[in-house]
């Protein structure tokens, strides 16, 4: 009996402390990042931001989760009640679950798999249902305009995405996250210097991926009054808000992952690795974030069909080219793994 107990349940224990240990200061840092967000545009829009609950309004994101608790959930009458109620839970499980294979330190990781690129690349493809069955079962014509956008927006731009993560594939020769991280630490500077243009298009390409601005037009408030969440309220909306800024975060370490060499320290000095490789993380993660705010304050919305050139006429053709080219230097230097 004991034997069984050591065998499975003691496993299992320390894989669920492990997911606590990801999950609550996740869930920590996307009700700060709605604080740093109101903050910075402030700032840079010369307004104050939140600044009344608590000191310099750090009480705020506190303040406006439980007032979202507390609200009354409303479910509209002719929706299809049971569709309505899953898919802002889907949107915020999905949120979380690509976590599982993100290295946050040398060692740090939840499951290190062999195919973890292909795992996450199944996550974020995943994304878009709970957007379209949010969408379609709210039973309202601006709701499901958004879904639409929004499914075309996403499918659109995993192309490229998929192509860029081609190009890291070639140079890394794996599908191991940890292992590209380390692939970086002794990787030319040339490579470097060749991947700098896929990890301008992969990250404008995560921005149309989690609807930021400025390719938010699946909530566009000005046609579709926020789209496929517009008849959520209280803490169904809370999920899809939770789920959007859990998105950014996770995108942002994939980013840093495939492009920022992870949890080591920048440009391989070596005194900075004294500090730990999770300080190193958390901080690229912190300076991708920002840019996310900065391109909000700072850009107007795109047209729809600037969205879709963007995304098929300039990105798609580029990022194939790209692989070609990669894969040809790679080759005539023998760098090729």
């Amino acid at each position: 009996m004991m034997d069984l107990f050591y065998e499975y349940v003691v496993p299992l224990i320390f894989i669920a402390l492990k997911v606590i240990l990801i999950v609550l200061p996740l869930l920590l840092s996307v009700a700060y990042l709605t604080y740093a967000e109101r903050r910075v545009i402030g700032l840079m829009q010369m307004r104050r931001g939140p600044n009344r609950v608590g000191p310099f309004g750090l009480l705020q994101p506190i303040a406006d989760a439980v007032k979202l608790i507390f609200k009354e959930t409303i479910v509209p009458t002719p929706a299809s009640k049971i569709v309505f109620m899953i898919a802002p839970m889907i949107t915020f499980i999905l949120s979380l679950v690509g976590w599982a294979v993100i290295p946050f330190s040398e060692g740090w990781v939840l499951s290190d798999m062999n195919v973890g690129v292909l795992y996450v690349l199944a996550v974020s493809s995943l994304g878009v249902y709970g957007i379209i069955m949010a969408g379609w079962a709210s039973n309202s014509k601006y709701a499901f305009l958004g879904a639409i956008r929004s499914s075309a927006q996403m499918i659109s731009y995993e192309v490229s995405m998929g192509l860029v993560i081609v190009t890291v594939l070639l140079v890394t020769g794996s599908l191991n996250l940890s292992e590209i991280v380390e692939h970086q630490r002794d990787m030319p500077f040339w490579i470097h210097l060749l991947l700098a243009p896929m990890a301008v298009v992969f990250f404008i390409s995560v921005l149309a991926e989690t609807n930021r601005l400025p390719f938010d037009l699946p909530e566009a408030e000005s046609e579709l009054v926020a789209g496929y969440n517009v008849e959520y309220s209280s803490m169904s909306f809370a999920l899809f808000f939770l789920g959007e800024y859990a998105n950014m975060i996770l995108v942002s370490a994939i980013t840093v992952t495939f492009f920022m060499g992870g949890y080591l320290p920048p440009f391989g000095i070596s005194f900075l690795y004294l500090i730990p490789g999770f300080i190193w993380f958390v901080l690229k993660i912190c300076c991708l974030l920002f840019v996310f705010l900065w391109i909000r304050a700072t850009l107007p919305r795109y047209r729809y069909d600037q969205l879709m050139h963007l995304g098929w006429k300039v990105f798609l053709p580029l990022s194939l080219f790209w692989v070609v080219l990669v894969a040809s230097l790679l080759l005539i230097t023998g760098n090729l793994p």
